[in-house]
């Protein structure tokens, strides 16, 4: 692992959400440890058995606590074992969970099921909640810490294959304000970083996430940022050059968000045209 800045040196933290090593979180551990942290991973039992975390366990010298974050008991367990292991609180949570069954099984969004609905919301959002007041219910944050949630533009703008994961990153950074506003007087920051379509397992897997992520490589002067480019930035967050900033949606897209059309897309489209004419 080549050699950091010691941004996060004496920093300890948790990591939710790495499954293998085309993810973001797992990319955001190894940058955590280049940076010298030390941390916790974390995802759901089904998620570990299907994923690759025992390799980045052992790449970082990181416990692995499998945690289910839509069960209060489960949460409160991770939170005790890691106050346990540290011997004290952590500096920095990633929360990088995101799951919709309605978007794996391709249901419409106009005909989404309810249940399926609910079980979005409370992974995908509700649980930075819950995994929050846990955490500072048992003193495990520590003053002058950062949260960050990994979110995405559908919160604003509609994509229609994402469904109803717009509307759960929509409450994932309503949560993060709400949240944010009360941990302040701590020093604690927590803000989402809202990512650009990357290529990663749980990426791919959306219907449509090839013409997603040309369309935003397109659009953006700097084309889409990567999931190491994604993890530096982040690292920022959690590293004390942020410390201000907080109950913020930072956009890391590469100018997607600002920008209107490229002239490359518009020479494109004319050519398109002037063949069918």
């Amino acid at each position: 692992m080549s050699e950091g800045y010691g941004l996060l040196k004496g920093k300890k933290g948790i990591i939710f959400g790495a499954l293998d090593e085309r993810s973001i979180a797992w990319r955001i551990a190894l940058a955590c440890k280049r940076e010298g942290a030390e941390f916790v991973l974390s995802n759901a039992p089904v998620a570990l058995r299907l994923g690759q975390l025992d390799a980045l366990s052992e790449a970082t010298g990181a416990p692995v606590i499998p945690c289910d974050v839509s069960s209060d008991n489960e949460v409160i367990d991770l939170v005790n074992k890691t106050k346990e292991h540290f011997g004290g609180g952590v500096d920095f949570v990633l929360h990088a969970i995101g799951m919709s069954p309605n978007v794996r099984k391709k249901l419409p969004y106009t005909d989404i099921n309810y249940q399926w609905f609910q079980q979005s919301l409370d992974i995908s959002a509700i649980s930075l909640h819950r995994i929050l007041h846990h955490a500072d219910e048992a003193g495990l944050l520590n003053d002058g810490g950062s949260v960050v949630a990994l979110s995405y533009i559908g919160a604003q703008r509609i994509f229609s294959k994402y469904s109803d994961m717009n509307d759960a990153k929509a409450l994932l950074e309503s949560i993060a304000r709400n949240y944010g506003s009360r941990l302040a007087p701590r020093g604690i920051r927590v803000n989402t970083v809202s990512q650009a379509p990357t290529k990663t397992s749980a990426g791919t897997g959306i219907k449509g996430f090839d013409g997603m992520y040309t369309f935003a490589d397109m659009i953006a002067p700097l084309g889409n940022p990567s999931a190491d480019e994604c993890a530096d930035y982040c690292v920022t967050l959690f590293s004390d050059l942020t410390r201000k900033v907080t109950m913020q949606n930072l956009f890391h897209d590469g100018g997607f968000v600002t920008s209107g059309i490229s002239e490359q897309m518009i020479e494109d489209l004319a050519k398109v045209y002037a063949n069918e004419e």
